[in-house]
């Protein structure tokens, strides 16, 4: 299988993701949730009945009014913080990755907390609005100052974390019950800060439209997303394919193996000589290149070349040098079996 067999769908393969259609629902959807963002700064900043809301619940102080709920609230808002809600989506998204074959849930989980943590953390640092706790006039906005509460991280984030949830379900069914229990997230994250007095009512009220914001936007940053993942997997398979073991072929002997196969030559190979050292006359031995001894070449006959079989004749030439077996050293064990050299 290629690699490129491997990878996901591009955008021109989906062009759902390509081009993400504006249905009636999510154009009105986006809309409200601009006009309640647009008026929530606008109250803040004016200093409007929104703000007189804001101290009024403030100087109610719900955590003093039903203390039995402090203990189990003080755990339950940390569903809103980014750390350990991102750690728990993200580890039951990277299990959809593995079963779907695909990064999208991961890459739209990552893509959505990159958003949030650009947007609110520039609103947040704009506006500098201080806490409850470190309000410094009654009825003021508290704006322009030191703080960082507007809007509420917690908020977003737990619009964003457990939304994201929902915006990444299959079907229909799903979608509906992940999308309410994603605003029962949202809605008891927010209002449990107000209970606890580390936050306004209005920094609430934005965080939940800065949350919805931004999974309204995702559909936007798909084609973006798909181009990611083709990326990261064909450098994933790169990568793979270098770390791979080189396979040897088959001709050749592998190094270390007990039976390996001799070199054939080639047609255009020329035979390589072995040095043989010369023997000069008179000498007993001569001397290899590498200090060896050597014993003098003896001259021997081709096959061809030597007597051919006769009834009364031997199979082997005379030679100056052999010695008779009559006379030979055994001669006398030869001579007592009463064997005679014919024609020696």
């Amino acid at each position: 299988m290629r690699t490129e067999d491997k990878l996901p769908a591009t955008e021109e393969r989906r062009p759902d993701l390509a081009r993400p259609r504006m249905t009636r629902t999510r154009f009105w959807l986006l809309g409200t949730t601009l006009a309640v963002y647009a008026a929530t700064v606008i109250g803040v900043l004016t200093t409007s009945w929104l703000v007189k809301l804001d101290w009024q619940v403030m100087l109610f102080r719900p955590y003093k009014q039903w203390p039995e709920f402090h203990t189990f609230l003080d755990y339950f808002v940390v569903m809103g913080q980014r750390g350990p809600t991102a750690v728990a989506v993200a580890a039951w998204l990277g299990w959809c990755c593995y079963r779907q074959r695909t990064l999208r849930p991961l890459l739209a989980l990552g893509t959505s907390l990159l958003l949030l943590n650009a947007t609110v953390g520039a609103v947040k640092i704009g506006f500098g609005r201080l806490g409850p706790h470190y309000a410094t006039t009654v009825g003021s906005n508290e704006m322009w100052g030191t703080g960082d509460i507007f809007p509420s991280g917690h908020t977003a984030n737990a619009v964003v974390t457990w939304g994201i949830l929902a915006y990444l379900a299959t079907t229909p069914v799903a979608r509906r019950v992940a999308s309410l229990i994603a605003a029962g997230f949202a809605f008891g994250v927010g209002m449990t800060t107000v209970y606890l007095g580390t936050h306004w009512l209005s920094d609430v009220v934005l965080g939940w439209a800065a949350g919805v914001l931004v999974l309204l936007a995702l559909p936007w940053l798909e084609p973006a997303m798909a181009r990611a993942e083709v990326l990261l997997l064909t450098l994933w398979h790169r990568l793979r394919e270098r770390r791979a073991p080189v396979p040897v072929p088959s001709g050749r002997p592998v190094a270390g193996t007990p039976l390996a196969t001799p070199r054939t030559a080639r047609d255009d190979e020329l035979p390589t000589r072995e040095t043989v050292a010369v023997v000069r006359p008179g000498t007993a031995t001569g001397r290899s290149p590498d200090g060896r001894p050597l014993h003098p070449v003896r001259q021997h006959t081709m096959r061809s070349e030597r007597t051919p079989v006769t009834p009364v004749g031997s199979r082997r030439p005379p030679h100056a040098d052999r010695v008779p077996r009559a006379t030979a050293p055994f001669g006398p064990s030869g001579a007592s079996r009463g064997r005679t050299v014919a024609g020696g």
